[in-house]
């Protein structure tokens, strides 16, 4: 469901609609679709919004919101220029047999706005231009010039509704154009408008102690930040009283500076979440604000929303916790290369400023050790790695790196659950704050899951509930060797997490209350929570009811978001993967089965980590270790295909 759609649904305000749906909003209006009740604008009982779902027989479904409701039968006459997947307002009618089904009245958001796609000619010398996410043919006109005139493999972006070139974004060939059709694909933004820069540049570039008087001031503490070699937003620092047992965590105070209705909030509702691509991010706020005034660098004063709690010095269980505004001062930038040195060789020769704040940051690091062993008593600790790539100056793939968890990581991640527990447990759940949510898996999925490690001989016996049932399967992984490969299959068996009003808790993290509190430069979500909170320590009622009214909206909007700047950091992946494959064509490569079946795909063991390959209706079996050669590379899909040269033993693998 749209943002708009669900504010339809639930009644809102004239003023509560969003720029961009204003004019949708003022056509259903003079249709009679919305209604004024109690002050809000909300349906007509006799329309339904919701998703279009078109069949292979040409009937549309809008979607039904409510258990009590059917999806609404759409015929092919009444479906207007609706099209599958866009959002839409259908008017309830009754069919010739009685059954109630509806007439599309109004578009409320589309699927798609636009295609990218490139010039094409096939075998037989026939030019076409063809989808670049299907690699179907597609229609694309341009004013004044034939399309074949350009050289093949030209990247287009063409408007959905009348096939015209919208920009011409480069050409296959040239690696640089990867980046702008990852982020087109899945409407991610690169520049900023000019309104968001120059009112960016307003913002002041110092904080001066004496303009906050009302804020605590926390700058005689020895915070530090620990965060990548690369980074160049800090949202976090973290300091522990050790006599006192409390721990603070201080994240960068983006609200003061983005305001409600400001051209960089309107912004970064629209973008929801930084994009992270190998050689370059594309952030949700302006840099400006993001690697400068919000961001908590070391030895200068920052204004900051502090979660600080105090722990039980047995049980480590949270005693008190509470929210403020402060004012702090980090004394020490760490990136966590230097804290796992220090925690596999010591502190030896370390002094000053570093040695003071090692004084309670080792202590700390072996705190958030129990922790973390207590967590994964409720929780689960899947051995997920993350596949970091290198990319030149040309855009080309040079070099990967399997990044995995080390202490350092585990360290602030622990703290930053408790505050985002903390934060989280000031609420209800009953619609009056925004939650991450991770719903148990469903029954369909396990059940698959336990089909396909029983394929490749792994049993489980007894269980007594998905909790105990997903250890039971990581103890059986592990005696069989296969501990990141099931994680993995485990992983996607289970749903994802996503953002909503109502809490039900987080399967994944054991967790009864969580919210994401930590990272408000980078996700919207967090800076919505952050007002929350401040609303409630400024008793703003007037502030929370709006925020309250159109949260579960805003849920679902970031929600949305979350997965496409996900799937943009994919595809870019999958592309710059394809280019690196192109020149290994024929080449040979040892390899391990990880879907099996019709659609089998193996991942290339060597040098270059994370290549997915596909492999052409062989006869293989999950986990299989085999050798493969690269036969195609589809650049425009970033799909890579391979044929099976022979199975492998395990003591081939090994050697």
């Amino acid at each position: 469901m749209s943002a708009f759609s669900i504010q339809l649904i639930n009644g809102c305000l004239e003023s509560d609609i969003e720029l961009e749906d204003q004019n949708t909003f003022q056509a259903l209006k003079q249709l009679g679709a919305i209604e004024e009740v109690n002050g809000l604008w909300t349906l007509n009982s006799l329309y339904r919004a919701g998703r279009l779902y078109v069949g292979k027989d040409g009937k549309g479904y809008v979607e039904a919101e409510f258990k009590d409701q059917k999806d609404l039968l759409i015929e092919p006459d009444h479906l207007g220029d609706a099209k599958h997947g866009d959002v839409v307002v259908a008017k309830r009618i009754i069919a010739k047999r009685g059954r109630a089904s509806g007439k599309i009245v109004q578009v409320i958001t589309k699927a798609h706005m636009f295609t990218i796609a490139y010039t094409h000619r096939d075998e037989q010398g026939n030019f076409s231009v063809l989808n670049i996410r299907t690699g179907e043919p597609t229609h694309a006109v341009m004013e004044g010039m034939d399309l074949k005139a350009f050289k093949l493999g030209t990247v287009l972006k063409v408007d959905v509704d009348d096939d015209k070139v919208l920009e011409v974004f480069g050409h296959l060939a040239d690696p640089k154009v990867d980046e702008k059709i990852s982020l087109a694909l899945y409407h991610r933004e690169d520049a900023f408008p000019p309104e968001c820069l120059t009112d960016a540049l307003k913002v002041e570039k110092e904080v001066d102690r004496n303009e906050h008087p009302d804020r605590i001031d926390l700058t005689h503490l020895n915070f530090c930040t620990i965060d990548p070699v690369t980074a160049k937003d800090f949202d976090d620092a973290i300091y522990f009283d050790l006599e006192n047992t409390t721990l603070y965590v201080a994240i960068a105070d983006v609200s003061h500076y983005v305001t409600y209705f400001s051209n960089i909030d309107k912004e970064a509702k629209k973008r929801g979440f930084t994009t992270y691509l190998p050689h370059k991010s594309f952030p949700m706020l302006p840099r400006e604000l993001s690697e400068n005034i919000c961001s908590l660098k070391p030895k200068v004063d920052r204004l900051a929303f502090v979660a600080k709690i105090e722990l039980d010095k047995a049980t480590l269980k949270p005693l008190k916790e509470e929210f403020f505004e402060a004012i702090i001062h980090s004394k020490h930038r760490f990136n966590y290369e230097n804290i796992d040195t220090i925690l596999e060789y010591g502190s030896a020769g370390v002094d000053g400023t570093v040695a003071e704040i090692l004084t309670w940051l080792l202590p700390l690091q072996k705190i958030t050790e129990r922790l973390h062993h207590e967590r994964l008593k409720h929780g689960f600790d899947f051995r997920s790695e993350e596949t970091k790539l290198t990319i030149n100056a040309d855009h080309l793939l040079t070099a990967t790196q399997i990044e995995t968890g080390t202490p350092s990581h585990s360290l602030i991640e622990e703290c930053m659950l408790l505050a985002n527990q903390a934060s989280a447990k000031r609420f209800t759940g009953e619609g009056d704050s925004i939650f991450r949510i991770h719903q148990p898996p469903q029954l369909s999925r396990t059940e698959q899951l336990l089909s396909e490690l029983a394929a490749v001989g792994l049993f489980v016996e007894e269980y007594e509930d998905s909790p105990s049932l997903i250890r039971a399967i990581q103890k059986e992984a592990q005696k069989m060797g296969l501990a990141a490969e099931v994680d993995s299959m485990i992983i996607k068996s289970l749903r994802q997490a996503n953002y909503a009003a109502y809490n039900v808790g987080h399967f994944g993290l054991g967790f009864s209350n969580y919210s994401h509190f930590t990272s408000p430069i980078r996700r919207y979500a967090d800076l919505i929570l952050h007002r929350l909170i401040k609303t409630q320590l400024n008793d703003d009622k007037e502030e929370m009811e709006y925020l309250l009214r159109n949260i579960e909206p805003l849920c679902a909007r970031v929600s949305d978001l979350e997965r496409e700047a996900t799937k943009a950091e994919w595809d870019f992946r999958d592309r710059k993967f394809a280019r690196w494959a192109q020149t290994q064509k024929g080449l040979f490569f040892e390899a391990e089965i990880i879907e099996a079946k019709e659609s089998a795909k193996a991942v290339l063991k060597g040098d270059i980590k994370g290549v997915v390959v596909h492999l052409k209706g062989d006869d293989v079996m999950l986990f299989d270790k085999v050798r493969v050669m690269i036969t195609e590379v589809n650049i425009a899909q970033a799909v890579i295909m391979a044929e099976l040269v022979n199975k492998l033993s395990k003591e081939e693998m090994e050697l």
